[in-house]
Parts: C-alpha cells; structure tokens; sequence
C-alpha cells in the first residue's frame, strides 16, 4: 500500500494519510478509500481508472468534471435541495491542478470527495429502498437536464447504439456453424423477433422526436 500512498499524495490531501482500504465491489476500476488524519474531510477517494474499458480516459475525467460543477452549480439555485439533503462528490485536484494524475508505468488515477456515512448496495434491499434509488436518479436528471450535450464527449462511442451490435450479431451468425439446440434454437428467435425494434431510438433520434440529453 505504499505506492498507494504516495498516489494518494499527489492530490494534495489535507493531511498525512493515515489509512488505506480497498473499498466497493466495483468489476471495472480499482477503488480505495483514503482516510486522513486531520480535522476536516478525514476520507477521499482514489480510484484507477481501467484504461482497457476506457480508451481515453481524460474524456471520462473532462465529463465527471464537466457534470460534477453543473450540479454543485444547480444546487447553490434551485428549491429542490430544500426539501432533503443532496450531496456530490467534488473531483479533487493534482498539485499542478490537473483532474488526474499518471503514475510512472502509465497508470491512471483520479480522486474525489468522500460523502460521510453513504453507503453503495450492489442489490435492492426491499420496496422503499427501490423507491430511493428513483428518487435519486430521477434527481440526478433533474439537475443535469439543462446541461448542453456538446459540453460531454462520448467515451464508449457506440456503447448505447443497439443497430451497431445487431449488425455485429448477424455478420458472426452468417459467419458460424451453430449446433442446434432447444436454447440456441430460444436464443435465436429470441434476437429474430425483436430485431425490428433495434432502430427505434436512433430513427426517433435522426426524426427529432427524442431529443439528445446527458444520461
């Protein structure tokens, strides 16, 4: 864990860092959670980003950036933080006041704020809780709905574009011998009977219908 440290360090941390634990269940990026000893903000934390899943991952640090300010930004002139409390992390800066940083070997590493006492679930617990989950992402959208798309780039481009895999999907299965079975026969007309909806958002898209919005 030293050489976390000394990544840790180069976010200019409020202190000396007295603690470090891996931290979530992530599958993706690598998570710790920092703990300082000082006064104020105690944790942070540090995470590496996977530059496998993400090619360019200053884009992903540009749009974290980008949509973190928006909302502290709305929630400094809006009404919907009355009612309860809403809370973001702030991406925390490098020394030379960069939103990452790089580690010798090429690494990629970005930290910020740690909200004290939150808690991540990787399942629903019961009804209500489902029912915070929405509340916090329909808030989510809320406060991001007047964000211009053009200030995010795309970082997985093609990710969410449905046609893309389908036209992939039937140049491998033009491509493959398949040995029939009840599940593949299932699986096959599974893809068959929908296929004609894979276009729908992109046609309602191209048409003007569905308008372009940050997710």
């Amino acid at each position: 864990m030293e050489n976390i440290a000394v990544i840790a360090n180069q976010f200019k941390p409020q202190g000396q860092v007295i603690s470090i634990q891996e931290y979530g269940n992530g599958n993706i990026n690598h998570t710790f959670l920092i703990t300082l000893d000082t006064e104020g903000e105690k944790y942070f934390i540090l995470q590496r980003i996977n530059t496998q899943v993400f090619r360019q991952p200053e884009l992903v640090m540009g749009n974290m950036r980008t949509i973190t300010e928006h909302i502290h930004q709305r929630l400094q002139h809006t009404s919907l933080n009355q009612e309860r409390l809403w809370k973001m992390p702030r991406v925390l800066l490098t020394q030379d006041a960069q939103d990452y940083w790089i580690e010798p070997k090429g690494e990629f590493w970005r930290a910020i704020s740690f909200i004290d006492a939150s808690q991540s679930f990787d399942t629903i617990q019961d009804t209500k809780h489902a029912q915070e989950i929405g509340y916090g992402l329909g808030m989510f959208h809320n406060l991001i709905n007047d964000l211009p798309t053009e200030k995010l780039a795309d970082t997985l481009e093609g990710f969410h574009i449905t046609p893309g895999y389908l036209r992939h999907y039937e140049q491998v299965l033009a491509k493959t011998k398949i040995t029939k079975s009840p599940e593949v026969e299932y699986c096959l007309q599974f893809v068959s009977d929908r296929s004609s909806w894979a276009n729908v958002l992109e046609k309602a898209k191209e048409q003007g219908v569905v308008p372009l919005r940050p997710i």
